[in-house]
């Protein structure tokens, strides 16, 4: 089963996406913030990683630049899921190291279908 790592500080958007990604057949594991997101990833690699970028603690972008810096979680697709979305923003995110680039608003379709593309499985 594919397992996804979800971050987000709004306890509310963690609920969907994790709603959303648990309806499609997978393994979520949902965090709060950044450093507990990094940590998450260490003790079990994810097959993907969904990521808010505005957080208090550490930024999605941080995090996205700290799983690209480290060879263990280099390799994990990231998508940030964020209200962000200036081109800048949607630029910046991509500097940081993010596969994909979803704004919230989002559907669910459209979640999934990102996971799966970035993955190739569910």
């Amino acid at each position: 089963m594919t397992s996804v790592l979800v971050v987000d500080d709004d306890p509310t958007v963690l609920e969907i996406v994790e709603t959303v990604l648990r309806s499609g057949g997978l393994d979520v594991d949902t965090r709060r913030n950044g450093r507990d997101a990094l940590v998450a990833a260490h003790e079990h690699v994810p097959d993907i990683a969904v990521l808010d970028v505005t957080m208090p603690d550490m930024t999605g972008l941080e995090v996205c630049r700290a799983l690209r810096d480290d060879a263990e979680t280099a390799d994990i697709p990231i998508i940030l899921l964020t209200g962000r979305g200036q081109w800048l923003d949607v630029a910046s995110g991509f500097d940081a190291g993010a596969d994909d680039y979803l704004v919230k608003p989002f559907t669910a379709q459209d979640l999934l279908t990102r996971v799966e593309a970035l993955t190739g499985r569910f």
